[in-house]
């Protein structure tokens, strides 16, 4: 994974609790920070670089999160709302009970991540890159997933009702007791070539 080139460090700092609105943080690394439970809106971080960040039970709104890279962070029980996370790459990281609500998360990439019980609902997801990923059991409903890639994604007992699949190549994904509305229905019989009358 590239990663964005960082000029600042921010090491083994405690932010629990840290109320971070307004902030503003471009070309920084954070490294094995505990953002445990911090809040935030209309925080703003560009071409950040996060290593072993703890953002556990932490809620974010209408924050902004673009272009930045994830290492081996933890997600259990963080909540994003109205939140961008616009090119953004995770590598390694643990989205336990992850919410996000509404938001562009547009080109992120979770190539292999494991997003079982994660929830999406909402969401801009255009192109995101899901290949790999586990989707077991996790909820994207009304998410724009047009053009997103799912090849050898699991998704078994995911909830897909009311998002846009189109572009999405399912051919490629393992599907298993996948949740989806009678117009996805169509779309998906389409794509697997049948003709839908």
């Amino acid at each position: 994974m590239d990663l964005p080139e960082t000029g600042t460090d921010v090491r083994s700092a405690d932010w629990d609790g840290r109320e971070m609105s307004g902030e503003e943080h471009e070309a920084t690394a954070f490294i094995d920070v505990d953002m445990t439970e911090a809040t935030g809106r209309g925080v703003t971080f560009r071409a950040c670089v996060f290593r072993g960040v703890r953002f556990n039970a932490a809620a974010f709104r209408e924050s902004a999160f673009v272009n930045c890279a994830f290492v081996r962070c933890s997600f259990f029980d963080a909540a994003f709302t109205g939140c961008k996370f616009l090119g953004a790459a995770f590598d390694d990281c643990a989205f336990g009970l992850l919410r996000a609500e509404g938001g562009d998360w547009s080109l992120s990439r979770f190539p292999g991540a494991d997003l079982s019980g994660a929830s999406f609902t909402g969401v801009r997801l255009r192109e995101a890159d899901l290949s790999g990923a586990n989707c077991d059991g996790a909820t994207l409903r009304d998410c724009d997933l047009s053009g997103a890639t799912v090849r050898t994604a699991t998704l078994r007992e995911t909830d897909l009702r009311g998002s846009d699949l189109g572009g999405v190549d399912l051919l490629h994904a393992e599907l298993k007791g996948v949740r989806i509305d009678p117009y996805q229905a169509a779309v998906v019989a389409t794509a697997f070539g049948f003709d839908v009358t």
